[in-house]
Order: structure tokens, then C-alpha cells, then sequence
């Protein structure tokens, strides 16, 4: 499946467990889908006083600690495999250290809902790198057709017709704000096919799987950030609540949720919480920070979000009958 923004793809089949009265898995999927949409709000909340590098170890570090409690209380162990390791420290960087770094970055320059909204583009990238990298995938006519739909979206988000000169917020770092989110979509792109080519297949749960990745991709924040960062002198309450609900809830409740709803629902379901994400976003950024959008970013979003479910299966183009196909031969 498609990464979903910050989330572990399941490499590993599960069987299908017992139906929950407690919570449904369309509760589970409505939560996961409030939360990784509110996840763009906290980030701009945190950017407001901390560094980037600062507000990505805050967001890992919270979100190992809160995955690394529920591993140990459900007696898991994180793998001991020193190859798997190395390879959950890449598929870390890819799909949690760099791109939350940029988003940090990016934060200081966009709102939250833009941010949403060009994070949609990640299912693209994410096919894209798939067929690159997979022996076993393919590109068909829906893909490609999915692919060029989704891109024009991409370009329509960004405005190249009157160069983001409508932007609240000047054009230059409106531009690079964006690019820093379209980096990081590549990153997910680029993490989701790697961990299906070398860690499908593990015995080990995702639970496990998934704090070792946030393990792993806390390390190298740990190093980076004493050194090109100072102590923030003004942190507030405010980021410091936003940066620990970021945490434990959008880089780590979320994690299990996902996976639950995978278990019983299918990944091609699961995969669709990113078509609900960024209308979460542009919602929870425009009522709880006030921002405005132009009016071709959210009609951008609409597109690329079409493009996202050609690429991944969930619309199909039916093509035309055969001629005569439809005739009874005599």
C-alpha cells in the first residue's frame, strides 16, 4: 500500500482479528483521518518557536516513547536482526526523519492547509517509485492516466499561470514552502516501495516493526539537533501541548490505528484515508488558525485526489466494448 503521511506501511499479513464491540474499524478509520489531518495544524503550531530540526526530534521522540510503552506492555520485543535494522534505519530516514524535517521547514513559510493539500500528492509518488523499484508492479493505462491527472493537480495547487502571485504570503516563499512538502512526498514515495522490497515478509509484528523505525529515526535528530540548533528560549505551553500530541498521537497512536484498520479492513481501504486528509486540513486550518486559501488550491486538491485513486485502483476507467461483442452469433 501507498504510505500514508508519516505512517509505516504493513509488511506483514495478519489474519483478520475479532470484531471489536469497543471501537469499530469506521471509528478507527474517521480518528485516524481527524488525526493525521489535525497533524498540519500542530506542525504549524509547533514552527512558530521552535527550529525544524527541534519540532522533528520532538515529534520522533514522543512518538517512540508512547510506541516503544505499548510494545513493552504488549510483552513485543523490537527485532534483534542487525540486516533488518539496517534497513529499518532507511526506510526511518525516508519516511520519518527527512520528511519531517522539511515539513518543519515548510511550516514556517505556508499555512497548515496548503501543506495538507500538497501532501496529497504522496499516493502519486508513491506509485511512481513503486514501478520503479518493484519488479512486480506495472504501469497500465489507468495509472498513467492516474499519474498525468494527479501531476496537473500538483500544477494547478501551485498556480504556474499567475506564479503564485496570489499566495498570502510572498510568492518566493510560498514556492519554496510547497517544494518543501513535495520533497517530502517523495521521501514517502520512495520509503513505502523500499520497505516492501526488503523488509516484506519479516516475522515480526508492525507494532514491533514501527518502534523500531521510530527508534531508529530518533538517532540521528538526537546527533543533528544539539548541533546546528540552540535551546528555544520562548517555548510555550501551547507548542510544547502541539508538538506531544503530534507525537504520541500522530506519529504514534496513529501507527496502530492504521494497522488495525488494515488487519480488518484491507490496505486498499486503508489506503483511502488519504483522500479524506486533506479536507481535515484545509478545514482544521482554516476555523482554528484562521487561514485563507485561493480558490485553486482546494479545486487543485479535488484533482490530485482523483488522479491518487486512479493510480491505486479505487476508480477505474472502463474501456470500450469490443466491436460486436455485445451480438449474439447466429
Amino acid at each position: 500500500m501507498t504510505t500514508l503521511p508519516g505512517a509505516l506501511a504493513t509488511p506483514v499479513a495478519a489474519p483478520h482479528p475479532p470484531r471489536s464491540p469497543f471501537l469499530d474499524w469506521r471509528a478507527k478509520f474517521v480518528l485516524l483521518a481527524l488525526i493525521w489531518g489535525m497533524s498540519f495544524v500542530l506542525i504549524r503550531i509547533g514552527a512558530e518557536v521552535l527550529a525544524p530540526l527541534q519540532l522533528a526530534l520532538g515529534r520522533m521522540g514522543t512518538g517512540a516513547l508512547a510506541l516503544l510503552a505499548v510494545l513493552f506492555l504488549s510483552r513485543g520485543r523490537l527485532p534483534s536482526s542487525p540486516r533488518l535494522w539496517g534497513h529499518m534505519f532507511v526506510a526511518a530516514l525516508l519516511l520519518n526523519t527527512v520528511p519531517f524535517t522539511l515539513f518543519g521547514y515548510a511550516a514556517q513559510l505556508i499555512p497548515s492547509a496548503l501543506m495538507g493539500i500538497v501532501n496529497a500528492s504522496t499516493p502519486l509518488f508513491g506509485v511512481v517509485f513503486a514501478m520503479l523499484i518493484l519488479t512486480d508492479e506495472r504501469p497500465d493505462r489507468t495509472r498513467l492516466l492516474g499519474l498525468g491527472i494527479g501531476f496537473l493537480g500538483v500544477l494547478t495547487v501551485f498556480g504556474v499561470w499567475n506564479s503564485l502571485g496570489g499566495l498570502d504570503v510572498s510568492g518566493d516563499d510560498a514556492l519554496i514552502g510547497m517544494l518543501l512538502v513535495v520533497g517530502a512526498t517523495v521521501c514517502y514515495g520512495i520509503g513505502t516501495p523500499y520497505l516492501r522490497r526488503f523488509v516484506a515478509g519479516s516475522p515480526h509484528t508492525a507494532l514491533e516493526l514501527s518502534s523500531l523505525q521510530m527508534l531508529l529515526g530518533t538517532l540521528p535528530l538526537l546527533v543533528l539537533t544539539p548541533l546546528f540548533t540552540s535551546a528555544p528560549t520562548d517555548l510555550t505551553w501551547r507548542a510544547a501541548l502541539a508538538v506531544t500530541a503530534l507525537g504520541v498521537f500522530g506519529t504514534g497512536f496513529a501507527y496502530i490505528l492504521n494497522y488495525a484498520v488494515v488487519r480488518v479492513a484491507g490496505a486498499t481501504v486503508a489506503t483511502t484515508v488519504t483522500y479524506v486528509v486533506p479536507v481535515v486540513a484545509v478545514t482544521a486550518g482554516v476555523v482554528l488558525l484562521g487561514e485563507t486559501l485561493t480558490w485553486n488550491q482546494p479545486v487543485g486538491a479535488l484533482v490530485i485526489i482523483l488522479g491518487a485513486a486512479l493510480c491505486q485502483g479505487v476508480l477505474r476507467v472502463r474501456r470500450p466494448a469490443p466491436e460486436g461483442a455485445g451480438r449474439r452469433s447466429t
